[in-house]
């Protein structure tokens, strides 16, 4: 199979031109530019964020991602990722099967449990119920997606008996995967309902995801899925004419946005030093050159046998101009290098 070669964003708020936050209604609509730009490169996927915070635009993914397929022609569609755990099983499907329609069988939906708890209290639920929430609620939504009526019972949201969940994808169950950021038990939940996995890589080494990949492949064969069900990883990255350009571009946003999340997080400072170890062979930021991120992509799907690979290419403040540039070189420049292998 083809590597595809797709993109993520969160739509990250960047200033303006007098250096204040853009206003997230100008932030959603450089988003929807930069979904055709990539459409118009022949690229095969985006993915946008849901977030509920002031530093980034997109809290409804499948509402840019309808608008998105309206200037479109042939991007697949989906979310990285969509909040299962704060959201409800049935309206997620039935608004992923909305978009499907709309786009002509173009949506995907990606699930996860979110790496910020903004959601929680925003929608009333309890952090003390973390795991439960997404557990019940993927095991809900895979009812839904196998068709037919549904009839299910649990904890954290009323029964269902008999019922039918519309519309009904036109082509069968929609392609889903479950986003995973390194945890060995949700590789393994994720085959026991024969999903597919995106592993989220933002630091380390890619290739340090290789058992995962191998547990993954084991579990699903025990749990009789098919083995070569796709695997998909999500890297931050930038293109640029040369890997000193786009290290010196991307450093400052980086940093910036690692330093605001770090307090959150109680990471330490970011250091350029470290940063630039990142973005060197084996690291998890595919900052460089077109032929740079061309290799870098090439060796992180060899060694961890992906389907698609997913540049995630917004990063805080840094202005839609460059991201519009990253784009046209990863669609005309790297991806070429990628598929002529």
């Amino acid at each position: 199979m083809a590597l595809e070669l797709g993109l993520n964003t969160f739509g990250d708020v960047q200033p303006g031109p007098d250096g204040e936050p853009l206003p997230h209604a100008v932030v959603l609509r450089n988003v929807l530019a930069e979904a055709e730009l990539a459409d118009r490169l022949g690229l095969d996927y985006i993915a946008v964020g849901e977030h509920h915070r002031a530093d980034y635009a997109i809290s409804a993914p499948e509402v840019v991602l309808a608008a998105i397929a309206g200037r479109t022609e042939r991007i697949r569609l989906g979310s990285a990722v969509t909040v299962l755990s704060s959201d409800d099983p049935v309206r997620v499907h039935q608004r992923f099967a909305t978009l499907d329609a709309l786009s002509s069988g173009r949506a995907e939906m990606v699930l996860g449990r979110g790496s910020f708890i903004e959601s929680f209290p925003l929608f009333g639920f309890q952090l003390e119920d973390y795991e439960d929430l997404f557990e019940e609620k993927l095991n809900l939504l895979t009812r839904i997606r196998a068709g037919g009526a549904v009839s299910w019972s649990g904890r954290t949201r009323a029964a269902l008996t008999g019922q039918h969940v519309y519309p009904e994808p036109e082509h069968g169950p929609l392609p889903t995967w479950v986003g995973v950021g390194g945890s060995p038990e949700s590789v393994i939940r994720a085959a026991r309902y024969g999903l597919r996995v995106e592993f989220a890589i933002i630091g380390g080494r890619p290739a340090a995801f290789a058992p995962l990949r191998d547990l993954y492949r084991r579990a699903l064969a025990e749990f009789g899925h098919p083995a070569d069900t796709p695997v998909a990883a999500h890297c931050p990255g930038y293109v640029a004419a040369t890997d000193e350009q786009a290290r010196d571009e991307f450093w400052p946003h980086w940093s910036a946005h690692h330093a605001v999340i770090g307090r959150e997080r109680g990471w330490p400072p970011p250091s350029r030093t470290a940063f630039d170890a990142q973005c060197d062979d084996g690291g998890a930021l595919f900052v460089g050159s077109p032929e740079t991120v061309a290799r870098r992509v090439r060796q992180a799907a060899a060694d961890l046998d992906l389907t698609r690979f997913d540049l995630k290419y917004s990063m805080g403040t840094l202005p839609h101009e460059n991201l519009m540039r990253c784009i046209e070189l990863y669609g005309a420049e790297v991806a070429p290098r990628v598929r002529a292998g």
